[in-house]
C-alpha cells in the first residue's frame, strides 16, 4: 500500500497539473471500489474548478470551487494517471482498470487506475474535512511542527505494545507504513520490539528526527516503486535503491561495514508483518 511519500508524490504532481483547471466531463465506470462511489458523483464533479489540494496521512483532498473535497486513497494497486487529452473518444477512450475519468477545460485527463479496487473516493464538505470518519481520528502530520518528541512520547505513554507496532497505529501518527517506519527505526537506532512507553527523550528525539529525515529523502525520491505504485506520469520512484534494512534480510548492514559481530539485517513477523533491522545498531536492551 502507498505509504506517506508516495501518496505526497502523487498528491504534488495532482496539484501541478490540475490545480485552478475546471472539470468538463466526467466519466464514473462502475459504482463502487472499496466502498460505493458518492451518489451522482458525475454530476457533483462536473464544472467545478480544482482549488487546491492537501494530504492528510495517506489520503489525497481535492478541494472544488463548490465547497466539496475529492477524498481519494490508493488502497493497495491504486494509482492516478495524468496525460494529455484532446477531448476526444478515441484519447480519453478507458484504459485496462479505469474506474474513473475525468478531463478539464483545459486539456488535463485523470485516471483512476485500481485493478484491485481496494482504494475509494468520496466527497465531503470542504470545512469539514477533518471531521471525515476516516481522517477524524488521525494523528499528527510528521513532516508538520505538530509533531515533535514531546507529543510523541505523550502518545506513547504507559503504552507497552513494541514501537513498531504503535508507530503503524494512524492514531499515534498519520501516514507511516510497514517500510519507513522499519527504515526510520534503523536510522534512530531503535529496536522494533521495544516498549513504546519506555522509550527515553534522547530517543524520541531521535526517533522523530529519522521519522522526518527517512520520509524527506523518499519523498525526494519521488516514493519507492513496489509492485503497482507509479507516479502520475508514468515513472518509477526510486528510494527502494537507498532502503537501508527493508526487504534486505540476510544482507550485510550497511553501517557495520562488515563487522564480524554483525550478523546483518535480521527479520521477523510482527503483527503480520515483516520487519527488518540489524541487532547491533538497534539494541534489544528494552524489547
Amino acid at each position: 500500500m502507498p505509504e506517506l511519500p508516495e501518496v505526497e508524490t502523487v498528491m504534488r504532481a495532482m496539484q501541478a497539473r490540475l490545480e485552478g483547471q475546471t472539470i468538463v466531463a466526467v466519466d464514473v465506470r462502475r459504482p463502487d471500489l472499496r466502498r460505493p462511489f458518492p451518489a451522482n458523483l458525475a454530476r457533483r464533479l462536473k464544472g467545478q474548478r480544482i482549488d487546491s489540494f492537501r494530504r492528510r496521512g495517506k489520503y489525497i483532498l481535492m478541494r472544488l470551487s463548490g465547497g466539496e473535497s475529492l477524498l481519494l486513497h490508493l488502497g493497495m494497486s491504486g494509482r492516478v494517471m495524468l496525460a494529455e487529452s484532446c477531448g476526444t473518444a478515441e484519447v480519453d477512450a478507458p484504459v485496462k482498470h479505469e474506474h474513473l475519468m475525468f478531463r478539464t477545460r483545459e486539456g488535463v485527463r485523470f485516471g483512476l487506475i485500481d485493478p484491485r479496487r481496494f482504494g475509494m473516493v468520496d466527497l465531503v464538505s470542504t470545512h469539514k474535512e477533518d471531521e471525515h470518519s476516516l481522517l477524524a481520528s488521525m494523528g499528527p502530520e510528521p513532516l508538520e511542527a505538530g509533531f515533535s518528541a514531546a507529543t510523541l512520547g505523550k502518545a506513547l505513554a504507559g503504552r507497552n505494545s513494541p514501537i513498531k507496532t504503535l508507530l503503524l497505529d494512524q492514531k499515534i501518527v498519520s501516514g507511516l507504513g510497514n517500510i519507513y517506519v522499519c527504515e526510520a527505526l534503523y536510522r534512530a537506532g531503535i529496536h522494533p520490539q521495544c516498549h513504546g512507553g519506555d522509550l527515553k527523550s534522547g530517543e524520541l528525539k531521535r526517533l522523530v528526527s529519522a521519522i522526518r529525515n527517512v520520509l524527506c529523502d523518499a519523498v525526494a525520491a519521488g516514493g519507492s516503486s513496489l509492485k503497482d505504485y507509479a507516479q502520475p506520469d508514468g515513472q518509477l520512484g526510486y528510494f527502494q535503491h537507498s532502503w537501508q534494512v527493508y526487504g534486505r534480510a540476510g544482507k550485510p548492514c550497511p553501517d557495520c561495514s562488515g563487522d564480524i559481530g554483525c550478523p546483518g539485517v535480521q527479520s521477523i513477523v510482527m503483527a503480520g508483518r515483516s520487519t527488518f533491522f540489524c541487532p547491533k545498531r538497534q539494541k534489544a536492551d528494552s524489547a
